[in-house]
C-alpha cells in the first residue's frame, strides 16, 4: 500500500477554498454542473452539522466508497467523488470536485491507470494524501488494442482482490484515525466474512456451467480477474472503456467468436452503449444477455446498491443468460 504526501487534518480548509476554485475555474473540458452526491447507503457528504471530530474519506468511485463505509462504520464520513452511473476511466473533474476534496482527510484510489484523471486532480490538492487500493494485486496485463500488456484496472471485480482492498482499506483508516482502530479492525473482519461467503456461493453456481458453455462476452474486457478465478473465457469488444463505439473490426471479431463457439449469450455494461453488443446478438442469434455492473453501483432502485449485490447481480445474470432463462 502506497500513501503519498499523509499530512491528514481536521475540519474544512477554508483558507485554501478560494485558491482552489480560481485553479479550478481554468480547468478545460471540465463541466460546470458538480455531480449529485453518492446514496447514503454508499457514502455520506459532510455537512455542517455533523461531528467535526470524523475524519473526511474520498474515494474516485462508488464502489470503492461502499467498500470504505463498510470499514469506516459510522467512525468516518465516506464519500464517492463521482455518483452512480459515471464512468470512471474519463472522468472530468470540476471545481466543486475539488473544494470537496480539499475538505477531505484521505483520498481513496484504485490505481492500476484506472483513474487517468488523478495525477493533474492531485496535483490541484497536494496537501491531501491518497492511498493505492490495489496495491498488492497479483496484475494481469490487457490482452490486445491500444492497452495491450498495461494491467487491468478492474481488479475489484474478482472477491479474492476484494479482501485485499479491504485489508488496504483498513490499514489506511487505521493509520490515520489509530483512536478508532479496535472499530475498522473488527467491520473489517466482518466485511471480509461476507466477501468470503459470496464467493464460495458465486463459484457454486458458476461450476454448472457446462465447460464449453463458460463465456463471458462483454463491451469492455472488464472481468479478467473474475474470470480467472472462475474458470471463464473472456471475449470483449474493447479492452478498455476509451471509444464512443466499437469499430466495425472490434465487432466483426466477436461476432466470429461468438459463432465459431456457439456462445448463447452475450453482455454490456451501464456505463457505456450497449448497441455494438445488440449488433453482435443479432448477427450470430445469441441473446443479449443483460447489462453488468462493472466501473459503478447502480442508482438505490437499482440491483447492485454495494458491491456485494453487484458481484452476486453480474454473475447471476451471466449464469441465467447462458441457461438462455
Amino acid at each position: 500500500m502506497q500513501v503519498s504526501r499523509w499530512q491528514p487534518q481536521l475540519g474544512f480548509r477554508v483558507g485554501t477554498i478560494a485558491t482552489v476554485l480560481l485553479m479550478a475555474i481554468g480547468l478545460t473540458g471540465c463541466p460546470s454542473t458538480p455531480p449529485n452526491p453518492s446514496p447514503s447507503s454508499q457514502a455520506t457528504k459532510p455537512t455542517t452539522t455533523q461531528p467535526s471530530h470524523k475524519k473526511v474519506i474520498l474515494t474516485t468511485f462508488t464502489v470503492l466508497a461502499d467498500m470504505a463505509q463498510n470499514v469506516a462504520g459510522d467512525k468516518a464520513i465516506v464519500e464517492s467523488l463521482t455518483k452512480p452511473g459515471a464512468e470512471i476511466h474519463g472522468y472530468e473533474f470540476t471545481p466543486s470536485d475539488l473544494v470537496r476534496a480539499q475538505s477531505a482527510d484521505l483520498i481513496l484510489e484504485n490505481g492500476l491507470n484506472l483513474e487517468r484523471w488523478a495525477e493533474k486532480f492531485y496535483s490541484s490538492v497536494p496537501d491531501v494524501p491518497h492511498v493505492t487500493l490495489s496495491q498488492g494485486i497479483t496484475e494481469i496485463a490487457i490482452a490486445s488494442d491500444a492497452y495491450a500488456g498495461k494491467p487491468n484496472p478492474h481488479a475489484w471485480m474478482s472477491p479474492q482482490n476484494a479482501l485485499i482492498y479491504v485489508e488496504n482499506i483498513r490499514k489506511a483508516l487505521v493509520e490515520l484515525d489509530s483512536a478508532n482502530q479496535a472499530t475498522y479492525n473488527a467491520n473489517a473482519a466482518k466485511y471480509r466474512q461476507k466477501i468470503q461467503a459470496i464467493a464460495q456461493k458465486l463459484r457454486q453456481e458458476v461450476s454448472i456451467l457446462p465447460a464449453n458453455q463458460r463465456y463471458i462476452v462483454t463491451c469492455e474486457g472488464a472481468f479478467s480477474y473474475i474470470a480467472r478465478d472462475y474458470n471463464l473465457k473472456e471475449v470483449y469488444l474493447w479492452a478498455v472503456n476509451s471509444e464512443q463505439q466499437a469499430t466495425p473490426k472490434q465487432v466483426e471479431r466477436v461476432i466470429e467468436t461468438v459463432k465459431t463457439n456457439q456462445i448463447p449469450a452475450v453482455f454490456c455494461e451501464s456505463t457505456v452503449n450497449n448497441e455494438a453488443q445488440q449488433q453482435v446478438a443479432n448477427a450470430t442469434g445469441a441473446k443479449f444477455g443483460g447489462v453488468f455492473y462493472v466501473d459503478s453501483l447502480s442508482p438505490p432502485d437499482g440491483p447492485a446498491t454495494t458491491y456485494l449485490k453487484l458481484i452476486e447481480h453480474n454473475v447471476s445474470t451471466l449464469v441465467s443468460g447462458l441457461q438462455g432463462k
